[in-house]
C-alpha cells in the first residue's frame, strides 16, 4: 500500500496486522480521489474508522490543509501515527483514539466544520446511521460538506432519517462509495 499522488507520492504505508482493516486498493483510491480532487486543496478532512490512515494521508498529500484521523483500535492508531511521520504530514494532522461517535462528541465546539468526511466502518454492523446522526447534530458538517461512506457492494444502505441525502454512488468490483450532503 502506498500514497498515489502529491507530496508523499510513492511512499509505502504500514497497515495494522490482521483482518480487521481492509486497505483500499490503489485503483479504488485513485478513482475516489479523481472525484474529490476539485474540492480537496486546502480542505479540512475527517477520516473516521481510519485504519492505517491511508485515505486521510492521501488527502493531505494531495493538498488538504488539515486532517483528523479517528480509530478506536490502539494498533491502528499507532500505525496512523507512524504513517504520518513517515510521510512528513504529522504537523497537519490530529489522531484521536476512540470510537467515531465519541470522537464527534469530543470535537464539538473545538473544531471548525470539515469540508470532507470519509468513513469506512466495519461492514454490516449498522454503524453508519449512528455516526451520521452524530455528525448531523454536531456542527462539524455543513451543507457544503461532502460525506463519503464506504460499504460492501451488495449492501444497500438507507440514509433516510440521518439528515443526509445521497447525491452520488460509485460502485467498484467489491465495494462502493456513497456521496452524501446534509439536508
Amino acid at each position: 500500500m502506498r500514497v498515489i499522488a502529491g507530496s508523499a507520492r510513492r511512499l509505502e504505508l504500514k497497515t495494522p496486522p490482521g483482518l480487521d482493516t481492509r486497505p483500499t486498493t490503489d485503483r479504488i483510491k485513485e478513482t475516489l480521489f479523481n472525484i474529490l480532487q476539485p474540492d480537496l486543496y486546502g480542505c479540512r478532512f475527517l477520516d473516521l474508522f481510519a485504519g492505517s490512515g491511508q485515505i486521510g494521508i492521501e488527502a493531505l498529500s494531495r493538498g488538504a490543509a488539515y486532517a483528523v484521523f479517528v480509530d478506536k483500535d490502539r494498533t491502528a492508531v499507532g500505525c496512523i501515527r507512524d504513517n504520518l511521520m513517515h510521510t512528513h504530514l504529522a504537523d497537519q494532522a490530529e489522531v484521536v483514539q476512540t470510537d467515531a461517535v465519541s470522537a464527534i462528541a469530543r470535537m464539538q465546539g473545538r473544531q471548525a466544520p470539515f469540508d470532507m468526511v470519509f468513513m469506512d466502518p466495519p461492514y454490516r454492523q449498522g454503524l453508519e446511521l449512528p455516526v451520521l446522526l452524530a455528525l448531523n447534530g454536531s456542527g462539524l458538517v455543513t451543507g457544503d460538506t461532502t460525506v463519503i461512506v464506504e460499504a460492501a457492494l451488495k449492501d444497500e444502505l438507507d440514509f433516510s432519517g440521518s439528515g443526509f441525502a445521497m447525491v452520488r454512488v460509485k460502485e467498484y468490483k467489491t465495494n462502493k462509495h456513497y456521496f452524501l450532503k446534509k439536508v
